[in-house]
């Protein structure tokens, strides 16, 4: 079987990609339904993109590389791309925009974008082995209990990185990518919550805070999320793509930095009333009394100096904290690092070591923040795959 470009990956840069890479385009998948990560993710409505996103948004080993697709197709064109869908959304923080309705919507509207450019979508096909034969791609599938060879002129690889392996994820990309002799930088779990092996925190597990955490200079602000095992909410999950083993994070939960003053003022208006009672109107209650013990809570605010107050302060703000590992794989949004950029064009995503073969999305030694970023990357570079294989046909 012959066809123009083969793509490995129905999720969301490779159904973008096949939209835009013009006739005779073959989109493969393992799973039983395409685009599984877009389904599940923003709690089954779908953060798709970010007001925001911009080169300063990715983390990868050449800042430089994600510019060139996220200029050429930015958050506005995929905006409008759901407005001609129909599909309605909103802006529920920093920028983060969600379908009004379900997940389901943007899978649609993709499957529909295929069916319109006459791509075809082959799903519960598997890869058995990838090569070339000094003109084509040759791919042999199994599908539906059968060997299929396939000769393709351009091959994608979308298969994403390791996270979720529940889904399905097993790095393949990597495989064939290092095959046609490019450079894997190391990957590991990004996005993920942190954890701590005296699983300290069990007893406020559920307990939330608006807080800053900080890590190697990189600070962000947003809820932090105690659970049985560590750290997690957008706060930790932001901050474990800048975390290594063996480092240590800083948690702020005084952000604004006028609980001092509060204090003070509290103490000479309600100078009877219990310190700790007191903290509790401005944290959780049941992190108050795990603190409690630990920073020696004790009397009425009457009873604490301005020294003793600035103390206490101070310590919320500089609380260090030396987490033993992440989730994993397990639960990460994404994989941190991937396929090195220096052996693709920023342009088209092409390979420069073998022509016609391209590699987009989370493969990519690019990572974007939480919040819609991921995807944005996903349909700029998929969009700017499918551009050039387009215009090379």
């Amino acid at each position: 079987m012959d066809v123009n470009t083969l793509i490995l990956g129905a999720g969301a840069a490779g159904m973008m990609c096949a939209a835009h890479a013009g006739p005779g385009t073959l989109l493969i998948d393992h799973a039983k339904a395409p685009g599984e990560k877009i389904r599940i993710s923003g709690g089954g409505r779908c953060n798709f993109t970010n007001l925001h996103a911009g080169p300063d948004n990715f983390l990868s080993g050449n800042r430089h590389f994600c510019k060139s697709a996220l200029k050429r197709y930015t958050q506005w064109d995929f905006i409008d791309l759901v407005a001609r869908h129909g599909i309605t959304w909103h802006e529920k923080t920093l920028g983060q925009l969600f379908c009004d309705g379900k997940s389901p919507q943007i899978i649609a509207m993709l499957r529909d974008e295929l069916a319109a450019a006459g791509a075809d979508l082959w799903l519960q096909t598997s890869v058995a082995g990838v090569s070339h034969d000094g003109d084509r791609f040759r791919i042999a599938l199994d599908r539906e209990g059968q060997r299929i060879s396939v000769r393709a002129r351009n091959l994608v690889l979308a298969t994403g990185g390791k996270s979720i392996p529940a889904m399905g994820a097993t790095g393949l990309a990597y495989d064939i990518a290092r095959q046609f002799g490019h450079a894997i930088t190391d990957t590991r779990p990004a996005l993920v919550p942190l954890t701590f092996s005296d699983q300290r925190f069990a007893p406020l597990s559920g307990t939330s805070a608006p807080g800053r955490a900080t890590c190697n200079g990189i600070a962000f602000d947003e809820a932090i999320l105690f659970t049985h095992r560590g750290l997690s909410g957008p706060a930790i999950l932001q901050i474990s793509s800048y975390w290594h083993e063996g480092c240590e994070i800083t948690l702020d939960l005084d952000p604004a930095g006028t609980l001092f003053d509060t204090l003070r003022d509290q103490r000479q208006r309600e100078g009877r009333r219990n310190l700790t009672t007191e903290l509790a109107r401005h944290l959780p209650a049941r992190l108050v009394d795990h603190l409690a013990p630990e920073l020696g809570l004790t009397g009425n605010l009457a009873d604490q100096s301005d020294a003793r107050l600035s103390e206490i302060t101070d310590t919320l703000r500089n609380w260090h904290l030396k987490p033993t590992g992440s989730e994993g794989y397990r639960t990460a949004e994404v994989t941190l690092g991937g396929v090195d950029t220096a052996g693709l064009s920023s342009k088209t995503m092409m390979s420069a070591h073998t022509p016609g073969l391209y590699i987009i999305g989370e493969a990519v030694d690019v990572t974007g923040w939480l919040g819609g970023y991921n995807f944005q990357w996903a349909w700029s570079s998929g969009w700017a795959a499918g551009q050039a294989i387009r215009a090379r046909t």
